[in-house]
């Protein structure tokens, strides 16, 4: 707030009361004011881009919580302050979000990613105290946890094909929870997702597919499957739930639709975000 002020800005602070508030707080806010941002990690910044969406109002993300994606995706800062600093500096520019429509169920938007099945387990199951405790050292006490168990395999259709899955990404952005890219030709301001689908769900396998994200080598590893497109359909292959996430947060399971909105938020972005080249 200081670093504002003193730049001539009027600010006005909303303090989130609990889970769930901050689309409520951005939306009242997107009334009366010119930009709106959320300090938090990535689930606070998706509450509040569910309350703002498709208005003209500005967004910006100042980092804090657990991780923030969207923050180390465009080369801001960690700190707050420093973050703030560059924000003033931004290019406000439109970009497309992620939609997830189950039947029967509010849609929900999303800036970064989905993932359907492993991860969406893990993230479902996560021990929130611990999260607490560890940060994201929870995730992957919650991935070792599902070492003994099976992974369900479920089917995702993409540009007319029909694959079985385990874990499907389906992703905005490089970045893959503030420490891997697992998809590498996507950016922000791109109308639609890379879709990274792991076919394998043996865990031998899954040691594998890690060390190719580690090496980069995914692309050319067998058992995965990389498409572009701006629509993804998820279905049930066997007797078993399989959870969605969407920006580290679970929010339903499938049968489900996931697509792109275009034109859909006012982002805040960083002038060397462009600059960067796509590999």
């Amino acid at each position: 707030m200081e670093v504002f002020r003193k730049a001539g800005r009027e600010v006005e602070l909303f303090a989130t009361p609990g889970p769930n508030k901050a689309g409520e707080l951005a939306h009242k806010a997107s009334q009366t004011c010119d930009l709106v941002l959320a300090a938090g990690g990535d689930g606070t910044v998706n509450e509040a881009i569910n309350g703002i969406v498709d208005s003209r109002v500005a967004f910006g993300a100042l980092p804090a919580g657990t991780a923030n994606v969207l923050a180390n995706e465009i080369g801001l800062s960690n700190r707050p302050d420093r973050a703030a600093s560059q924000l003033l500096h931004a290019v406000p520019t439109r970009i497309a979000l992620g939609a997830y429509d189950r039947p029967g169920h509010a849609r929900r938007h999303f800036v970064l990613m989905a993932g359907v099945g492993l991860d969406a387990r893990i993230v479902y199951e996560l021990d929130l105290n611990l999260k607490a405790r560890l940060g994201k050292l929870a995730y992957w006490h919650g991935g070792f946890r599902q070492l003994v168990r099976a992974v369900p395999q479920f089917t995702i259709e993409v540009n007319g094909e029909t694959h079985r899955a385990s874990f499907a990404l389906i992703t905005r952005v490089r970045n893959y929870g503030g420490d891997f890219e697992i998809a590498k030709r996507i950016r922000l301001t791109d109308a639609d997702f890379e879709i990274v689908i792991f076919h394998n769900s043996e865990w031998l396998d899954y040691l594998r597919f890690f060390g190719a994200v580690v090496t980069n080598r995914l692309y050319n590893t067998p058992g995965v499957t990389i498409r572009r497109a701006t629509q993804a359909t998820v279905a049930s292959a066997e007797n078993e739930r399989i959870y969605v996430q969407a920006d580290g947060e679970a929010i339903g399971d499938i049968p489900a639709s996931i697509f792109t909105i275009p034109d859909a938020l006012t982002l805040l972005i960083p002038k060397q975000y462009g600059a960067v080249p796509v590999v």
